[in-house]
């Protein structure tokens, strides 16, 4: 993405108010003519003056009275579209930037799992918080000095061509040099800001890493390697950033030095020219007042170039992440499923990660609605792909699976994850009140419905003996309740979504025998009534279910109710002696 493509794109970004942008440029465009206005009064002043002494004086005052009317209407008209613009480029920034940031928002909680397991949630936030910011200042700046400087420069060439070729000529070599700079600085800095871009990321990944473990950087006395690694980071953004500062800080340089030197060459042509008869003293006052117009502009656009320079890495990231498109999404003419009964069909489903190694393969089976299917297997074996496929975290390379019927591809994706509730094997929980997190079940579950889920999840007690109730904030992750209580706690709030089918991905897993059994009651509960898919590694949690299918290499090889799989004396059998053994030696 080129320099110009870019800012095209961030142009682009302001959607629904470009209208009001056209508005603020066709006012900019206006207000950086008018302001020339000045400069081409104060000349013609400067010679009705001058000329005063050789012409009638009462010619000389009607001459001034209307040269000064004339600057005066100019002026109040440059002060009043300054204003407007001032006022409606701030308000368009900031309206657009909450629009983009909310976009931006909601497109990356589309994008799959996959994708958010490859980078770093506060790499995310770095470049959602930075990306926005920099759309904003641009969009300012473009509204309140870009347009006006460059449109400056262009209507400053013919007007200065006009007034004397010879003092023009000094201005047009001042912009070329300082075009040929700019793209010196721009060529040499912006590989360079890539790599400064790239620190800012690791830095905002790293630091949100260790908050995010705090637990685990305090238990292992790793605070000051912490530290000592930020700082690492953030020694080799400085690195990388000083190299940057030098080059603009050039051309700083060399736009002050310039304003001196242009200034003195207007006075000693203009001298030339004046003992010639060649120019006006009204005309070199004009250009010595274009030469400070023209310094203005030409610093404002180098502060343009600068920052969008600056920024270019970052709005990069930005688009990169905006342009990623999500894999999954909603086919022409999906359905609204309404709520299914739970009939649930696997037929010859076949999907793999990388293309070339299976993760399920030629996977058969059948749910009806009320049973509970339990998947159990080693790890890597295909059981929560499986699963994966049914909540469409992917679809499948070939094979249908189908919910009453429909492929679930023909169904609209939030309509078809409204009907599934997962219980995951980590209880996810919002830094957020118990109420709002249970709400992400049923958004407008009142506190009797909340009550009577949580009761029936075991959760109600340890709910009502906290002062605050269902007010409490739970911490991030959920950290200031016990392992069962946040366990319990998402059980509440399946129960709270009511859906036909539920997943358990090893919900009792990580618990001990004492919190499981109160975890387990509450799971007996959550599953009545509703198609259950439980991914299990402790089988004697399972022995209740309809069936059990054992997965190996990516295949179910063997399916049955745990009592006729035992009695085959297969795999399942195998897996099943060395728990049971293996829980009598340790008993």
């Amino acid at each position: 993405m080129n320099f110009l493509r870019l800012y095209g794109r961030v142009l682009e970004k302001l959607g629904s108010d470009s209208r009001l942008g056209w508005f603020l440029s066709c006012a900019n465009v206006a207000l950086a003519m008018a302001q020339f206005a000045e400069p081409v009064l104060f000349g013609r002043v400067i010679d009705t003056l001058t000329n005063a002494k050789i012409s009638e004086p009462s010619a000389a005052w009607s001459s001034l009275a209307l040269l000064l009317g004339v600057w005066v209407a100019f002026g109040i008209f440059t002060i009043v579209c300054s204003a407007v613009v001032a006022l409606y480029a701030d308000r368009l920034a900031h309206r657009r930037r909450q629009v983009v940031l909310t976009g931006y928002f909601e497109h990356v909680l589309q994008l799959p799992l996959v994708f958010h397991g490859e980078i770093h949630s506060g790499r995310l936030m770095k470049i959602m918080l930075q990306g926005t910011d920099s759309l904003w200042a641009l969009w300012l700046g473009f509204f309140r000095d870009h347009l006006a400087a460059f449109v400056s420069l262009l209507v400053l060439m013919p007007l200065s061509l006009y007034i004397n070729w010879r003092l023009a000529s000094l201005l047009i070599v001042l912009c070329v040099l300082f075009a040929i700079l700019t793209a010196i600085v721009i060529r040499k800095t912006e590989t360079l800001q890539r790599t400064v871009e790239s620190h800012n990321s690791d830095l905002a990944e790293r630091a949100s890493d260790a908050l995010g473990n705090i637990a685990l950087v305090q238990s292992y006395a790793r605070v000051e390697y912490e530290v000592s690694a930020l700082k690492n980071v953030s020694d080799r953004l400085l690195s990388a950033q000083f190299p940057v500062l030098s080059w603009w800080a050039v051309v700083a340089v060399l736009t002050r030095a310039s304003t001196t030197l242009t200034v003195l060459s207007i006075i000693l042509l203009g001298t030339w020219l004046y003992l010639h008869g060649l120019i006006t003293i009204g005309e070199i006052v004009t250009f010595m007042a274009f030469a400070g117009m023209v310094i203005g502009r030409l610093e404002q656009a180098v502060g343009f170039v600068n920052r969008m320079a600056t920024d270019a890495a970052k709005l990069r990231e930005f688009f990169e992440v905006l342009d990623t498109v999500p894999a999954m999404h909603d086919r022409p003419g999906a359905i609204e499923p309404g709520r299914f009964t739970g009939r649930v069909e696997f037929k010859d489903v076949s999907f793999s990660y990388d293309g070339k190694r299976p993760a399920v393969a030629d996977l058969n089976f059948v749910a009806l609605p009320g049973e509970t299917i339990a998947l159990v297997g080693a790890t890597g074996a295909g059981k929560s792909t499986a699963l994966a496929l049914l909540h469409r975290a992917f679809d499948p390379q070939s094979g249908v699976i189908t919910i009453d019927g429909e492929d679930i591809r023909n169904i609209k994706l939030a309509g078809l994850r409204r009907n599934i509730g997962v219980v995951f094997q980590e209880a996810l929980l919002f830094n957020r009140s118990i109420a709002e997190n249970l709400r992400a079940g049923k958004p407008d579950a009142t506190i009797e419905e909340m009550r009577a889920a949580a009761a029936r999840a075991q959760a109600l007690d340890f709910i009502a003996s906290s002062p605050e109730g269902f007010d409490g904030r739970v911490g991030e992750r959920g950290r200031s309740l016990s392992g069962g209580e946040r366990q319990r706690l998402s059980i509440a709030r399946a129960l709270l979504k009511d859906p036909p089918i539920l997943i358990l991905d090893e919900a009792t897993s990580a618990l001990d025998a004492t919190t499981e059994s109160k975890v387990q009651a509450a799971l007996d509960e959550v599953m009545k009534n509703r198609t259950t898919f439980v991914i299990a590694h402790r089988l004697a949690t399972i022995r209740k279910a309809t069936r059990i299918l054992v997965f190996e290499s990516a295949r179910v090889v063997e399916a049955g109710s745990f009592d006729e799989l035992f009695r085959l004396n297969g795999r399942f059998t195998v897996l099943a002696k060395a728990q049971f053994m293996a829980a009598a030696e340790a008993s």
